[in-house]
């Protein structure tokens, strides 16, 4: 990419991409072009091709996704199929029609196998049979994949994917139901020191594995493969590094400063019991992530303070 070329960042006020633009803008790119929702909805087929017909970029980062923790992709199984299937394959579409020279995706871990094998190497992905509670969600994510590998494949495009772990940082989401397990742990165990509240309840047992990368490192990781990287396999982006819900959860409650006990309801769903992706492919490439969990903990902790609308999301 040119510091001037023209960049679409789709889902540019979600955690991913704001945090592209952020790094987009820090590398000096001068010429990124941003919709909301209400002034392009994706879902809509005539809106984004329309838009894509009108502003011609020449790379686009689709970063827009419905996405949610256990309850909510349990609890909408079908919207969650459909709003992303539907966005992405608009996207994709209209890109490849308006002559877009180069895409990336952003899917994510939780698109490989339940049982993969342990680091998750690119090439298990659709190996086995997929975690049941987030089925819907991972088929759609990966048919914008395959539809990307498809067309590099049929038409010679270049457009690339990336395939995150469990994100978090500025911008996260917090709601109650609704969001990840370290942006929820980061509210839960705040309200909680608020209240003086002598106990926290957690799902599960605490034993599942797993990793976690803050959201401005993917970004790094996102601008560096657009342009550095072309082919049909898609790209792990993690830190290689793993640590159980239990551990979690009590590094969580050390930075907020929550000084309660904290138990665990089995009665509760763990979720799939290890996802650690292997990133050897994009060290090879020549990059490695660079915010360790703890210090990553506390930057989303600051920006949970600081913003406190988002809480109410």
């Amino acid at each position: 990419m040119e510091k001037n070329s023209k960049i679409y960042v789709a889902g540019h006020r979600g955690m991913v991409g704001s945090a592209i633009v952020r790094e987009l803008q820090r590398q000096g790119y001068t010429n990124i072009i941003t919709r909301t929702h209400k002034e392009l909805d994706l879902i809509r087929q005539d809106q984004v091709e329309a838009f894509f017909a009108a502003e011609k970029p020449e790379y686009v980062f689709l970063a827009a996704a419905k996405v949610g923790g256990i309850i909510a992709n349990q609890s909408a199984l079908a919207d969650f199929m459909y709003d992303n299937m539907m966005l992405e394959m608009n996207v994709i579409h209209a890109a490849w029609k308006n002559g877009c020279k180069k895409l990336e995706f952003l899917g994510s871990s939780c698109i490989y196998p339940r049982m993969a094998p342990q680091p998750m190497p690119e090439s298990c992905l659709l190996t086995s049979a997929l975690e049941k509670t987030n089925e819907a969600y991972a088929l759609a994510k990966i048919s914008g994949l395959k539809y990307c590998e498809f067309l590099n494949r049929q038409y010679g495009t270049d457009y690339i994917s990336v395939m995150p772990t469990n994100l978090y940082g500025p911008n996260d989401n917090y709601h109650p139901e609704h969001s990840h397990v370290l942006p929820a742990l980061i509210r839960r165990f705040h309200e909680a020191k608020e209240a003086g509240v002598a106990e926290v309840t957690c799902w599960g047992d605490g034993s599942p594995l797993r990793e976690f990368l803050y959201v401005d490192d993917l970004a790094n990781l996102c601008v560096f493969l657009m342009n550095n990287y072309s082919g049909n396999e898609t790209v792990n982006a993690g830190t290689g590094k793993e640590l159980t819900i239990k551990e979690l959860t009590e590094m969580v409650a050390d930075v907020v400063g929550y000084k309660g006990a904290i138990k665990w309801d089995t009665s509760r769903p763990n979720g799939t019991p290890r996802k650690l992706l292997d990133v050897s492919k994009a060290e090879k490439l020549g990059w490695k992530y660079k915010v360790e969990l703890k210090d990553g903990i506390r930057l989303a902790y600051k920006d949970f303070l600081e913003n406190p609308m988002r809480a109410e999301r």
